[in-house]
């Protein structure tokens, strides 16, 4: 119900048919679409026999080939207002287009993150959550896609701190890119962290296997978890505030507030982020007035 896409709607579901579903296994399940990952104490020559039996009659055939284009962030900022009446909460997301996984620099914007927003003791947590008390969690969410993808920051507020939460998010992105540069202190601690875990990563098969499902998923080198410690542990100040600039464009950002529009809404628009522009609960426009009085 809630792909990235944004088409998974009571509708778009309820009119989904049996034969939808065939159409899709029948058009995308090709062995020449798949990849085949085995961990385990076996050999290639005890399992190659095997698949070949038991694989025999899966019949060959050319897939689509998949739209993974590149898109424009937004020409500048604008805010998506849904209404939910009597909410106690709102639900803060800012965000934008990120480069794909693959990217050259993927290590340096993953630790970036890590300090920004990726663990409890980021930034914007220990800000709104440990700091002002008006959040449970907040966090900054970089999702693996092969092609680009979304960089969000998700914050669940109280009601009546959602204006000078939203003033918050923004002065931790403006922070990171520059205004409260990373320190050597905040680099130093999410190397330890992304480093020293990495003992007990690959304990499981079923681990490996999610491991090198990653790799191929991605197109990343063979030898990437083998090298990721020294590059991690390699990065300097300079290469974590690149990084940053190359996710955050705060002139451009997508604002999503979900909330009591009564309460909220005077606030958000003397923040003066951008349009507001009103949706309903399946993303769509809602034509009624644009403003509350």
């Amino acid at each position: 119900s809630i792909p990235f896409t944004g088409s998974g709607t009571e509708e778009a579901v309820a009119r989904t048919a049996r034969a939808d579903v065939q159409n899709f296994y029948q058009t995308w399940f090709k062995p020449g679409n798949a990849v085949l990952i085995i961990v385990g104490d076996t050999t290639l020559s005890e399992m190659t026999p095997k698949l070949e039996k038991m694989l025999s009659g899966w019949m060959a055939g050319s897939v689509p080939k998949k739209n993974i284009g590149s898109v424009q962030n937004e020409a500048k900022s604008v805010v998506y207002l849904m209404d939910r009446p009597g909410s106690i909460q709102s639900m803060i997301f800012a965000g934008d287009i990120a480069p794909p996984k693959s990217n050259p620099h993927e290590i340096a914007i993953e630790t970036m993150n890590s300090i920004l927003g990726g663990t409890f003791t980021s930034r914007i947590n220990m800000n709104l959550r440990e700091g002002k008390h008006w959040s449970y969690g907040a966090r900054a969410v970089l999702s693996s896609a092969r092609g680009q993808r979304p960089f969000i920051v998700i914050a669940p507020v109280q009601t009546d701190k959602t204006k000078e939460s939203v003033v918050e998010v923004q002065k931790e992105l403006e922070g990171i890119l520059g205004k409260q540069p990373i320190t050597e202190e905040e680099l130093a601690k999410a190397q330890k962290d992304q480093t020293l875990k990495l003992t007990g990563a690959w304990e499981t098969s079923s681990r490996v296997m999610s491991s090198a499902a990653e790799i191929i998923r991605f197109g990343l080198p063979e030898d990437y978890f083998k090298t990721y410690p020294d590059k991690v542990l390699s990065l300097k100040l300079p290469d974590v505030t690149a990084a940053a600039g190359e996710v955050i464009h705060l002139k451009n950002l997508v604002w999503v507030i979900v909330g009591d529009r009564e309460k909220i809404e005077p606030g958000l628009r003397e923040l003066g982020l951008g349009e507001i522009r009103l949706i309903d609960t399946d993303g769509k426009p809602v034509k009624e007035a644009a403003s509350l009085k």
